[in-house]
């Protein structure tokens, strides 16, 4: 049986309140993106916080304004599902500006949920008049803290307050993959996130750019438990012009760092291309194991009579210093493909997790390395001794022989080649390292 997930914490408010900069003084990270320009913030960001021997998650919701431009409606209707699933609310307000029309809002938004809440009236420093400045908002009741969270004033209050309010403590395992969704701009990553997790938890627009934050769910599927990052969409270095955009770029590559599998989202219906295999390759470069998922079927099938071959073709002409990187096909709309592209994540999981024994490497390897000609360093043939698997994920192992600097590139990946299709590893991104021996033993392969 999964475990209870832990309470909920949100933070609502107008855009440029100081939402995310509570979220990354609780969480203690630096998940939300924070700039001084309203509405950065257009996702949910569930994190977990850990005070005081206690844990409960922080959701940070989108600014909420009355809006009807740009994502604003979105983010709003996003937001009143949001509070349905937690157990207290901070509503933040701008002790700079005052009580504005939008703060009376808030408050009837949050009284509506009929969850607890705390009012903290935020750039309030501990200098200035704090009672001048939260008079306005006393009509909503007494339970109001002024607070400047850029300088820590007030944090360890509202700290207090959340767990003397929250609900018994559930128990929350953090188990199983770490999966991350990327993919240029608008080719159906929040859908799919959407899909996965069964639940509207990002934003769904036509416009280019709706994703800015590196967004975490845990969820399960068939008995298996998943943590799952969606991240905003790559684009090219010259296009990065604002801030924001140079900040989601860098928040999407530490999602990469951070994940075991990483799902690269295409538009099946244009195919992949060399923008696509540059996120592959700076996967690579982590040691991250892909799938593709080639998205939009729904649409690419009706393009093509032989669409999925098509399909594949694109993908080992752009992709040819990794051709066997698995495809998965799916359409977020209509959901297909769902169940296979879980098998297919699983199927990895489970090869990252393999583990050979010294015995057999060596047994198969020594078989192996008399398939072709050995590298030769200089006028000497490279002697291979030993081989043995490391603790690292993907799959690495590392080969000790007489002269390592005599194999080629070419050779490892023979040897790697090899060494996936014994055991099933098809496209996991191997590892081999090459040691000098230290010790005088006869070379693999060796009749002595």
């Amino acid at each position: 049986m999964p475990s209870a997930p832990p309470n909920r914490v949100a933070l609502l408010g107008r855009p440029n309140v100081g939402k995310s900069t509570l979220f990354n003084k609780l969480t203690r990270s630096r998940k939300a993106v924070v700039k001084n320009e309203p509405g950065v913030t257009r996702d949910i960001l569930i994190e977990p916080a850990h005070w005081w021997g206690r844990e409960f998650d922080v959701v940070d919701t989108g600014g909420v304004t009355e809006s009807r431009e740009g994502f604003s409606p979105l983010i709003r209707e996003q937001t009143l599902r949001t509070l349905k699933s937690v157990e207290l609310i901070i509503a933040i307000f701008d002790g700079r500006a005052g009580l504005v029309p939008e703060d009376r809002d808030i408050i009837r938004i949050a009284k509506e949920s009929g969850k607890k809440m705390l009012l903290v009236v935020n750039k309030v420093d501990q200098s200035n008049h704090a009672d001048f400045l939260l008079s306005e908002f006393y009509e909503f009741g007494q339970n109001i803290i002024p607070a400047a969270f850029e300088q820590d004033f007030s944090v360890d209050t509202i700290v207090e307050w959340i767990l003397t309010n929250l609900p018994e403590e559930q128990a929350s395992v953090r188990r199983g993959p770490c999966l991350s969704i990327i993919g240029k701009p608008n080719v159906g990553k929040s859908s799919l996130c959407n899909l996965i997790l069964g639940e509207n938890r990002m934003l769904v627009s036509p416009q280019v750019g709706t994703t800015v934050d590196a967004v975490e769910a845990e969820f399960s599927y068939e008995g298996h438990s998943y943590r799952l990052m969606d991240t905003a969409g790559l684009r090219r270095q010259a296009r990065r012009n604002d801030g924001i955009e140079w900040l989601s770029a860098v928040k999407s590559q530490e999602a990469i760092r951070r994940a075991d599998i990483i799902l690269l989202v295409i538009d099946s219906v244009l195919g992949p291309s060399r923008q696509d295999a540059k996120m592959l390759e700076y996967c690579l470069e982590q040691h991250k194991t892909p799938l593709i998922i080639a998205n939009k079927y729904d649409l690419g099938k009706k393009t093509k009579p032989q669409f999925k071959q098509w399909f594949q073709e694109q993908i080992r002409k752009e992709f040819h210093f990794f051709p066997d990187v698995r495809v998965c096909f799916v359409s977020a709309l209509t959901g297909f493909g769902k169940h296979q592209m879980f098998v297919e994540i699983e199927s990895i999981a489970q090869a990252l997790l393999k583990k050979i024994s010294t015995s057999q490497l060596n047994k198969f390897f020594s078989s192996v390395i008399r398939q072709a000609p050995a590298p030769v360093y200089g006028t000497v043939n490279v002697k291979f001794y030993y081989l043995t698997q490391t603790h690292q994920a993907p799959p690495s192992f590392i080969a000790f022989a007489n002269h390592p600097e005599g194999v080629t590139p070419s050779y490892r990946r023979f040897l790697t080649k090899k060494i996936q299709e014994q055991w099933d590893l098809k496209g996991i991104p191997l590892r081999l390292f090459v040691m000098p021996s230290k010790k005088s033993s006869p070379s693999l392969g060796s009749s002595s």
